[in-house]
């Protein structure tokens, strides 16, 4: 079954979730964040469907930080939260599946954009998920073991975030 057929059924079986569809040579839906463990679930159980891995989850940053060249970019800045799923059960088959997030919580400055955590559906989305939150800062609700992954309890900021201040300085050891 390819992606593009994958979508209607999702469609189908819930109207309200899926947010877009992105072309392009990997076909991708976007779903609300709050739909996001049941379409998952889904995507799992379904028998038509069988996604029973979860290969990848990769964070973006969507921030044209040149004034110049963010009127001509074509997005207004927001994060994604992007998840590559895999069947075993038919092999080569593959979906991606995609969450809009705003760059801040509520538009306030240094809130985090929460999404609900896959862990419960796929255990491998445990280690993706904190690395996506030590580089890119979002939180995944309901993760099991929130701690740091990649980076020190200690460090300020997330590093693939486009306006992210290197630190000059860590723990009195030069970083430039």
């Amino acid at each position: 079954m390819a992606p593009a057929e994958i979508v209607p059924l999702l469609q189908d079986a819930f109207p309200d979730a899926v947010t877009g569809v992105s072309g392009g040579p990997d076909l991708a839906a976007a779903v609300d964040p709050a739909r996001l463990v049941a379409v998952c679930t889904f995507l799992r159980d379904d028998p038509r469907l069988r996604f029973e891995i979860l290969n990848d989850i990769s964070g973006v940053d969507y921030l044209e930080a040149d004034p110049k060249k963010a009127a001509r970019a074509g997005f207004e800045p927001h994060l994604e939260v992007v998840y590559h799923l895999s069947s075993f059960s038919s092999p080569g088959r593959r979906f991606t599946l995609k969450v809009v997030l705003p760059r801040w919580k509520d538009d306030v400055p240094g809130q985090l954009p929460e999404v609900p955590t896959l862990c419960g559906v796929w255990r491998t989305a445990d280690w993706q998920e904190r690395e996506v939150y030590d580089l890119v800062g979002v939180r995944f609700t309901g993760h099991p073991d929130p701690t740091r992954i990649l980076l020190n309890d200690d460090w300020v900021g997330h590093p693939l975030r486009k306006d992210y201040e290197f630190p000059l300085e860590y723990h009195d050891i030069r970083c430039r």
